[in-house]
């Protein structure tokens, strides 16, 4: 996932990730909208030929089967850095490039099974993600456009053709422009009595079906607006459409969005508290699904998990098939006698959006076989592995936490883990003891060596990934929210092995002291389309713009509704069942500021009924989504109403390093020599504030890089620090600060050793920087966010830690310091009331000096910045540290020392102790 971390104002720009991934990887930023286009200029007439820039082919091969041809022209003439969004009507959308060039502009030719065969689609002319090198695109027009295919004619080859042209919102039958193409803009119940349509052209008064007959409705309206008032709420289960008649020619039917009635006491109503999924038992298993709006669902039961189309020698599609009874709620379910554990179940769903029935997994299967295609049946008191039952919760307080945030497959996947093969990359060499590298400590001992106390872990639930096959991804792109990620198991057959190794994993890390916390990501899905969510209630757990098309706050196309009661639910269920079966000590919300703060309270409330001390904290970015208008979100805006949760300080990340959305050649306090940055969100962050948003360290994450964006040393080689040294002594700098603020501190794996995110080419041959002349440097390409990038890339390379091992061994002092200093753990009334704590910034805030005491002794701490001496009041002058009374706890440049005092230089860190 491509996240970026830092989000400004929806009316500045809106998101892509950090990251991120299709949504498998990637997090698609959202354009913000330009004010300086007329929605509706005049039609300019006659066509001119304009220059294209494009380098397209003009010669166009038919895809021999249906297809669309989008053409367009732009006024300025230049080409190259546009391309389309493209959308089936309330599906995800994705980014297609023009791919053919005539004299009219460029063309974007696709077929159209490629959109599921789509009766509508939505498309914005926008700016490619790779020309937005800023993370920010923008749109040609403040306005999507639409087309209904049934309103196109075929050409020989079976291709519909519209013509579009730069700040025009219509959208045209003819090159020349003559005709503006029928559409239906709007289609939907505005609330449980009134059905709304929108047009572009003209219409003859239309007729609404309920059900296929039709409804005696009604009319009101003008020619391009219409508006049937029906004499009885409608009901959800019913399918509704409208016949739609052009009064210049065409006819479509289009059937009616139900989005809007869920608005309309629907949760009420239909919300259902009990439990849901595969219920299982020695003696029996229920089978429980939410969806009032089906009318029938079909229970099937296989033998087998894995389906022939994945590996037909494994695999069998064989399976008893069960009609479920509707119940109350609108809950569907069947109870089978007899031992089921093992097997694997699917619904097969009828209603108003799948007529025809589809087949799905089960949103609360808890296992599945291969790629998580069929759920699996659980007997969970045979998936503990020896000494389980004594794995207990930690209970360490979260301002002395260290996280060590990582990926499965980084710790092992590197050429210099020397343990077993088959446990590469794998849950099994996660927990590998015994393994080193030229005589150090690698993978699992290696994270035991450094002495944090907490590993997080980038989303291990199932992805939408091919778990035999398998290829690097961060992992936000879900597809079962509550069964383990096959690919991570050395079995993706069999559903039960991906759930031991994981628990055996847990339990080797929680007794070797360290909480272990899961990254999730429930603020979207991998796609809208055919997921287990959108089948059985359609416009149910996502939002929905008002033209109908899917919310994309998250940059992904699918955000999903925590404000809707199942949704709530469904998350709240979730996280509890983590944490009860797996033990889990925490959870950190991926882009958590699309969440509501209600849901959130809530959720936090309920897993602490289990685990007390759980630590759970996210990203509180603040997000543009469809959501109503005065919705508290759980983002910054509203961090002092967290109850018992916290947020990552983007304040304190960008006074450290200038990260988010920051230019590449900025540089923050640790890596700028020619003057001190403004520092008031650093010193702030030590105190475990964030300026303007809570003053609570218990919820202040504070870092300076995690996965999304650039490691440590990487951020320096953006900002073009080229020198090994400097960014060694940059990177003691940043995990100083890291260790020694109030609230959570938290890292990424590798900073410890110098990491580095190299680009590979096509040939895995490493990309060099090239100088003003095109020419290669002696300095390598570095990614920024590496979530598409191969193992070669992501891997933890223990050859750093054999290069570096002064900064591991200052890293291990500054994780036993917050560990175990009273002072540094302190709560928001300790800290307003410490006259141990204090922070204070001298030499023009070129030098930090920070105090304070454990039961026993008292510190200080100073951290010279990369100025000290370049923009120092007085340069002349040193900087003198009194060592009378004190021994050297920490000096990070390993000064050689005589006397009772010492000079501070530049990227010096320097920890002093004196008894009490």
């Amino acid at each position: 996932m491509k996240k970026i971390r830092k989000i400004l104002p929806l009316s500045l720009m809106l998101l892509m990730s950090i990251g991120v991934v299709g949504c498998g990887g990637n997090k698609k930023p959202v354009t913000p909208d330009d004010p300086t286009v007329d929605p509706e200029p005049p039609t300019p007439t006659p066509v001119q030929p304009i220059p294209n820039d494009s380098g397209l082919p003009t010669e166009i091969i038919p895809l021999g089967e249906p297809g669309i041809q989008i053409h367009y022209q732009r006024i300025e003439g230049s080409y190259k850095i546009w391309g389309l969004w493209l959308w089936a009507e309330g599906k995800d959308g994705d980014e297609y490039k023009f791919n053919y060039a005539d004299d009219y502009g460029v063309i974007a030719y696709y077929p159209l099974s490629h959109f599921g065969n789509p009766k509508s689609l939505g498309f914005i002319v926008k700016e490619l993600f790779e020309s937005a090198g800023d993370g920010v695109w923008h749109k040609d027009g403040n306005y999507d456009r639409f087309m209904d295919i049934d309103m196109l004619q075929k050409d020989s080859n079976d291709v519909y053709h519209v013509w579009i042209r730069s700040k025009l919102v219509d959208v045209f039958t003819d090159k020349e422009r003559e005709h503006v193409m029928n559409a239906v803009v709007n289609c939907q119940f505005e609330n449980s009595s009134t059905v709304y349509i929108k047009v572009n052209n003209a219409i003859e008064d239309p007729v609404l079906y309920k059900n296929g007959d039709v409804l005696q409705a009604s009319l009101s309206g003008s020619k391009l607006e219409k508006t049937f008032t029906l004499s009885e709420p409608a009901d959800v289960a019913d399918a509704y459409s409208v016949k739609i008649t052009f009064t210049a020619g065409g006819e479509i039917t289009k059937p009616v969005s139900i989005r809007k009635l869920y608005d309309y006491n629907f949760d009420m109503k239909y919300g259902f508290n009990g439990e849901l999924g595969a219920l299982y038992s020695a003696e029996s298993t229920t089978f429980k699904v939410w969806s009032p709006i089906s009318q029938r669902i079909l229970l099937r039961i296989y033998d087998n998990g894995t389906p022939t189309s994945v590996d037909a020698t494994k695999g069998n599609d064989q399976f008893d098939e069960y009609e479920m009874v509707k119940g109350e709620k609108g809950v569907f379910s069947y109870t089978l006698a007899g031992d089921l554990e093992g097997k694997y179940y699917t619904y097969f769903v009828y209603n108003s959006s799948n007529p025809n029935g589809k087949e799905i997994v089960d949103p609360y299967a808890k296992s599945a076989g291969v790629n998580g295609l069929r759920g699996m049946i659980v007997d969970f008191s045979k998936t503990n592995p020896t000494g389980w039952d004594q794995v207990e919760y930690k209970t360490t307080d979260r301002k002395h936490l260290t996280v060590y945030e990582t990926h499965v497959a980084d710790l092992t996947s590197s050429e210099t883990w020397t343990g077993t093969e088959a446990n590469r990359k794998k849950f099994a060499g996660m927990h590998e003891s015994g393994t080193t590298y030229k005589g150090v400590a690698t993978g699992f001992d290696h994270v035991k060596e450094l002495g944090v106390n907490a590993l997080q872990v980038i989303p291990f639930f199932d992805q939408a990934n091919d778990e035999v096959n398998t290829s690097f991804n961060w992992g936000y792109n879900p597809l079962n929210y509550n069964v383990v990620e096959g690919a991570y198991s050395t079995d993706p057959y069999d559903g039960y092995v991906r759930i031991r190794e994981l628990k055996e994993t847990i339990k080797a890390y929680k007794e070797a002291g360290l909480s272990f916390i899961m990254d999730v990501v429930y603020n979207h899905v991998n796609g809208i389309a055919g997921s287990n969510f959108d089948v059985l209630m359609p416009f149910y757990y996502f939002r929905y713009t008002e033209t109908g098309g899917a919310s994309s706050g998250s940059g992904c196309g699918n955000d999903t509704a925590s404000e809707k009661a199942m949704f709530r639910k469904f998350m709240i269920d979730s996280t509890r069942f983590w944490t009860q079966e797996y033990k889990l000590d925490g959870f950190r919300f991926d882009l958590m500021g699309l969440h509501d703060l209600n849901t959130m309270n809530q959720l936090v409330a309920k897993v602490k009924e289990i685990n007390p001390h759980a630590t759970i904290y996210g990203e509180p970015w603040v997000m543009g989504t469809a959501i109503a208008e005065g919705t508290q979100m759980a983002n910054q805006k509203n961090q002092d109403l967290f109850q018992g949760f916290g947020a990552f300080n983007d304040q304190f990340r960008d006074s450290l390093i200038s990260g988010g959305l920051a230019p590449k050649e900025s540089r923050g306090w640790i890596f700028n020599t020619s003057n001190p940055v403004a520092v008031k969100n650093l010193y702030e962050g030590l105190k475990g504030r964030v300026a303007g948003y809570t003053n609570d360290p218990d919820k202040v994450v504070n870092y300076a890089t995690c996965h999304d964006n650039y490691t440590l040393h990487d951020r320096g080689i953006a900002a073009e620090i080229y020198d090994e040294g400097i960014l060694k002594k940059a990177n003691a700098i940043g995990a100083s600060f890291v260790m020694m603020a109030q609230g959570t501190s938290f890292f990424n794996s590798g900073d410890e050793m110098m990491r580095t995110k190299i680009v590979y080419d096509n040939d895995g041959n490493p990309v060099h920087i090239k100088d003003k002349d095109g020419h290669d440097t002696p300095y390598y390409e570095v990614s920024e966010n590496s979530y598409s990038s191969p193992y070669k890339t992501n891997e933890l390379n223990y050859q750093w830690k054999v290069d570096n091992p002064d900064l591991m061994a200052t890293y291990q002092k500054l994780i036993a310091l917050k560990q175990n200093v009273a002072d540094l753990g302190l709560s928001e009334q300790e800290v307003t009331a410490s006259t141990t704590f204090t922070v204070n910034g001298e030499r023009n805030d070129s030098v930090v000096k920070i105090t304070f005491s454990s039961s026993d002794s008292n510190y200080e701490a100073y951290v010279g910045s990369p100025c000290l001496y370049t923009y120092a009041k007085d340069s002349a002058e040193p900087y003198n540290i009194s060592l009378t009374g004190k021994t050297v706890y920490l000096d990070s440049l390993a000064s050689t020392i005589s006397g009772d005092s010492m000079v501070l230089q530049p990227y010096q860190v320097v920890i002093l102790k004196s008894a009490k």
